[in-house]
């Protein structure tokens, strides 16, 4: 049997927590988002990758161009 796909993730590997925001400088999940990643169902984890970038760009944290899958 072939092992199960990786779940998708918007990890950057710059896994630091913006203070004024509380948002990853790298990926823009929340502390919580990335404590409950791995228990997330598919759906709900590209759910909140659609909204990442924005959610960056709205807190004056706007990713390395092309950082973020889409």
């Amino acid at each position: 049997m072939p092992p199960a796909p990786k779940p998708s993730s918007p990890c950057t590997k710059v896994c630091v927590l913006d203070a004024r925001t509380g948002l990853c400088c790298g990926c823009g999940r929340t502390r919580d988002e990335i404590a409950v990643w791995g228990g997330m169902s598919e759906a709900q984890r590209r759910t909140i990758m659609a909204g990442l970038e924005a959610r960056m760009r709205a807190a004056c944290l706007a990713p390395p161009e092309g950082a973020l899958p889409a």
